[in-house]
């Protein structure tokens, strides 16, 4: 089956074939850095993180380029409140930024461009854009877009120009009286007194949001790309105007493939702080292992909506530790398997495990339907737990746990916890305690059981063999 991807600009799943075999130049819209991010920035963290570990284990070679917005009127906002340079702001938060994101298993982007470092590159483009008839100074030294030069506006958002301007006017891009047209938007704007500022051939000033991702975009993966994302909010007018922008300067289509993931709500609200229920990741890691929250945010297909509540993130948990707990017992009891040729039955069953892999593939490949392919991992959980006991053969039992562990990991979930692997005194007590049930010591039996509880380790006795359960 080939690649599907659902392609906001026509509306329809498409299969997906890069500009370059084996290649894709990725650009995926990062946060603005004026705080710790939240949930709803860690939506699209981790949708398109898991696209690209996806395409990866497809053997495609992702150049992965996510920016930091690190200039912005919230974080001078912000600067001005603690009497420092913005630049302290966007530094402190970005790095705390990446923070989370390491702890949500989001993987560096190939480049993290920064807005401010690449001024040289928007003064650039604005001179082309104005030398081209796209875009126009006005008296104060404002640099605006003609919106109505640009013949395809709005065929990503399916917005149309008289609709936006014949009175719809929450649709409208803000502006100032000087522009020629309403519809007109800000390329580089004046400076104000204690925002920082670049020298520009119109004033001393900044540049306006939307040019940075186009700059960005073309100086890191080239003026064609093959696939733009972002959550859904940025379809307009963030990425309209990138592709008015892009597509006027360099007369070429600007990304073939655009990807937008829906929204997340709290409780069935939209997030707000005025409504008491805005969390940052931070808040939820004060809770939850970061992994839990990975686990939730693909539970369902990222162009649905998503539901947080305390509810869902308990269920979410109790999945994740289903697939964790089974890859603990897998190794559990390879520590305790000699080195045996696997039987003739388990080799078959090693050979139907990896039906749930097809399975797998088959999800993602349907525009990365990560919540049917987490499914997958949990037949294939089921499976494991039904034929691996403790008379199985190790190369078994490795098999099973290592086609769990690899289809986690394409979702960037980390099933198999080195750094939390039973200790030798903890074995030591599970051998102890096997021993002491053989010999119908009942009573040391339930000693250790209670002593490994304390320790946050809970053992179940079943038909295949004893299953360790982290609590």
């Amino acid at each position: 089956m080939s690649m599907k991807i659902y392609n906001t600009l026509t509306g329809k799943k498409e299969e997906f074939v890069p500009l370059e075999q084996g290649k894709v130049k990725m650009y995926v819209c990062g946060p603005t850095v004026y705080n710790l991010i939240h949930i709803g920035n860690a939506r699209p963290m981790i949708v398109f993180d898991t696209v690209r570990r996806y395409m990866e284990h497809k053997g495609l070679e992702v150049n992965y380029v996510s920016n930091f917005t690190d200039v912005d009127d919230k974080i001078i906002k912000k600067a001005v409140e603690e009497g420092v340079e913005a630049s302290v702001i966007s530094e402190r938060y970005i790095g705390e930024c990446k923070k989370d994101m390491a702890a949500m298993n989001v993987k560096p982007a190939t480049t993290h461009p920064l807005a401010t470092q690449e001024i040289g590159g928007m003064l650039e483009m604005i001179q082309t854009l104005i030398d081209k008839g796209h875009a126009y100074a006005a008296q104060d030294g404002t640099v605006y877009f003609r919106t109505r030069s640009f013949k395809e506006y709005g065929k990503l958002s399916h917005k149309n120009l008289e609709d936006l301007r014949g009175g719809n006017r929450s649709l409208l891009v803000s502006g100032e009286d000087q522009k020629e047209d309403a519809l007109d938007f800000v390329l580089w704007k004046p400076k104000k007194e204690g925002e920082p500022y670049w020298e520009s051939p119109w004033c001393e000033g900044r540049p306006g949001w939307h040019i940075e991702c186009s700059v960005m975009s073309k100086k890191y993966l080239g003026e064609e790309i093959d696939i733009h994302a972002g959550g859904e909010d940025l379809v307009f007018p963030h990425h309209e105007n990138e592709i008015a922008q892009s597509e006027a300067a360099n007369g070429k289509t600007f990304a073939k493939y655009w990807m937008h993931n829906a929204f997340l709500n709290i409780d069935n609200k939209k997030m707000s702080k005025s409504l008491g229920n805005f969390f940052t990741v931070r808040d939820i890691s004060e809770k939850y292992d970061l992994q839990i929250l990975r686990f939730f945010m693909l539970s369902a297909h990222y162009r649905s909506p998503l539901n947080f509540s305390a509810e869902l993130m308990e269920a979410a948990k109790n999945g994740y530790e289903r697939i964790v707990t089974c890859v603990d017992n897998l190794k559990y009891l390879e520590s305790k398997t000699g080195e045996g040729e696997m039987t003739g039955d388990e080799t078959a069953l090693l050979e139907e495990a990896k039906g749930f892999a097809d399975k797998f593939d088959e999800a993602m490949d349907d525009d990365f339907n990560t919540a049917d392919a987490i499914s997958a991992i949990f037949e294939l959980v089921k499976f494991a737990n039904t034929h691996a006991g403790e008379q199985s053969a190790k190369a078994f039992l490795s098999g099973l746990k290592e086609e769990i562990v690899l289809l986690s990991d394409i979702c960037g979930l980390i099933v198999d916890k080195e750094e939390e692997g039973l200790d030798a005194d903890v074995e030591r007590l599970i051998a102890e305690r096997q021993e002491a049930k053989k010999a119908k010591n009942f009573a040391r039996a339930d000693e250790i059981r209670d002593e490994l509880l304390a320790r946050g380790i809970a053992l179940k006795d079943t038909r295949e063999g004893v299953k360790i359960v982290r609590l």
